[in-house]
């Protein structure tokens, strides 16, 4: 993939921490990676088998106290210079301005108008393998945008990167989880916020073969569970959480044959308060998203087949089953009837008919005989 059809993807992930060796160390435990150094200074690289996946580093200096531990999502640009600028003129601000990285491209970090930060980039090259897409446990593979507006923020981003409006889904009081298209294919969904105190942020989905697993090794290693694990239209499963030191994010797991998904899976979830939209829409792996196990659906959207029909009552069947056999039984009688009676009518008309020549000769005989006997 050249530079040229790179715009508008999500091309790396970054979680700036408060303590990345403790970072380091959970995650390792809750999704298939590894960490290689990257030969930069505090700068980890988080490793899905060889490829690539993200970044980990610390607060930078100088980060304002109330900064939390997050994950940033970098969008690519065949120009950052002009994406910033573009971006400056949608209403955005500039976190941190245009840079180059020694022998690894460029960067900016932005806020949309709503208030949501996220990065654009663009590399020395191609993308690292498995950046532009999901490509099995371990990528990257949906993120949401929860926002106070999410048509403004739909109309930013479709303008900025070109990506395009994809179906939205009600989903009743939480609201409307609209899908995000890049290139024709569904990366994402954007919702809003259903309490006020949260501010607007992007949440990055990473795939694991075993959603309910993952979820247990995140709580045992100090996780806090935000929702999940849950089911979401489509068959994929999802939980979100923050890591110990604050960072959030979510894991997916995709459909599956419904004969192989544990039973105990059907459970019904705990939620929290926490905004869980995308248990509305899924990620598409078709996770929707997700449609919007998440988003979306992760309600696109949550994704429904028409009720069965209600079996009829046995007493019914059996009623109707006796009616049948009567009704069969009156009639084999009936016609048994008709044929002894026709039977027996045919034998009075034998009797009662005209006679044959020769019982007719028998009786004048009989007669003339009777005649001389009197004479005699």
């Amino acid at each position: 993939m050249s530079n040229a059809d790179i715009r508008g993807r999500f091309i790396w992930h970054e979680l700036v921490t408060t303590d990345p060796d403790a970072a380091s160390d959970f995650y390792s435990k809750v999704v298939p990676w590894k960490t290689q150094d990257s030969g930069m200074p505090s700068y980890t690289l988080w490793m899905a088998g060889k490829t690539q996946v993200g970044g980990l580093t610390g607060l930078p200096e100088g980060a304002a106290a109330d900064t939390p531990p997050h994950w940033i999502v970098y969008i690519a640009t065949t120009d950052v210079d002009a994406t910033v600028a573009e971006a400056e003129r949608l209403g955005g601000k500039v976190i941190k301005g245009a840079t180059d990285i020694p022998n690894m491209g460029r960067f900016a970090v932005l806020a949309d108008p709503q208030g949501a930060t996220f990065a654009v980039y663009t590399p020395p090259g191609p993308p690292p393998e498995g950046s532009t897409g999901p490509s099995g446990p371990g990528a990257f593979n949906w993120h949401e945008l929860t926002t106070t507006d999410y048509a403004a923020a739909l109309d930013f981003y479709v303008e900025l990167f070109g990506w395009e409006k994809g179906p939205a889904h009600d989903m009743g009081a939480m609201g409307v989880y609209q899908l995000i298209n890049q290139s024709g294919a569904q990366v994402g969904g954007i919702y809003n916020l259903s309490t006020p105190s949260t501010p607007p942020h992007w949440l990055s989905y990473v795939g694991v073969a075993d959603c309910e697993k993952a979820t247990a090794a995140a709580k045992a290693a100090g996780a806090r569970i935000l929702n999940g694990p849950m089911e979401v239209p489509g068959g994929s499963w999802i939980t979100m959480m923050m890591d110990p030191q604050g960072g959030a994010f979510a894991v997916v797991e995709p459909p599956k044959a419904a004969a192989k998904k544990p039973a105990a899976k059907a459970k019904k979830p705990k939620t929290t308060k926490a905004d869980t939209p995308a248990a509305a829409a899924p990620p598409p792996s078709a996770p929707a998203s997700k449609a919007a196990k998440k988003p979306a659906g992760k309600a696109a959207a949550k994704k429904g087949k028409a009720p069965a029909k209600k079996a009829p009552a046995k007493k019914a069947v059996v009623k109707k089953a006796v009616k049948k056999a009567a009704k069969k039984v009156a009639k084999k009688a009936a016609r048994k009837a008709a044929k002894k009676a026709v039977k027996k009518a045919a034998g009075k008309a034998v009797k009662k008919g005209p006679v044959t020549k020769r019982a007719a000769a028998k009786s004048t005989k009989a007669k003339r005989g009777k005649s001389a006997a009197k004479k005699k």
